[in-house]
């Protein structure tokens, strides 16, 4: 096994727990995503030297920077926003694109399917258009319709879509290597 592998194992590793806890719990614990954001950098440090430290810590970067903003208006939980920054730091800020990209491709199609097997499609297209049409009058401000505290609306666990989509990532960089 390369370390390359190795590092894809282990972050492979933090998200499908991540996933299982967010699917039963519905959160992701602090202890799993701290540790893994210092073993991504630990790891990365080790088997790369500075370059891998800095490559960690710019996915890291990464991810905390473009998804804070999610956090700030409730509509990604922390626990998610931090598991994004352990995944950064494990695959640096190129491969964590991918992996957020997928996540998302993912997230919508779970979102389509609750939706569906919910009967609540219409119900979520309204809240859709009154979070756009709010962002347009008002700004990046939370919306409390339509927000994770908001106990009406339906949630999906993120970590799930996480964990699919680091597979996805692995499985096409395996390809890649492979052609």
């Amino acid at each position: 096994m390369t370390s390359e592998q190795a590092i894809w194992f282990l972050v492979i590793g933090l998200t499908l727990f991540a996933a299982w806890t967010d699917w039963h719990a519905r959160k992701i614990p602090n202890w799993l995503t701290v540790s893994g954001f210092l073993a991504g950098i630990a790891i990365n440090t080790y088997v790369h030297g500075w370059h891998g430290a800095k490559s960690s810590l710019e996915g890291a970067g990464l991810a905390l920077v473009l998804l804070l903003p999610l956090v700030l208006l409730r509509g990604l939980g922390a626990g998610d926003w931090k598991l994004m920054g352990a995944v950064g730091a494990f695959v640096g800020p190129v491969l964590f694109v991918f992996v957020l990209v997928g996540s998302i491709l993912v997230s919508g199609l779970m979102a389509m399917i609750l939706m569906a097997r919910t009967g609540q499609v219409m119900a979520t297209l309204r809240n859709l258009v009154v979070l756009v049409q709010g962002f347009f009058s008002f700004g990046l401000r939370p919306n409390p319709k339509v927000s994770l505290d908001n106990p009406g609306l339906l949630k999906l666990p993120f970590g799930v879509a996480v964990a699919i989509a680091t597979l996805l990532c692995y499985g096409a960089a395996l390809w890649h290597v492979h052609l």
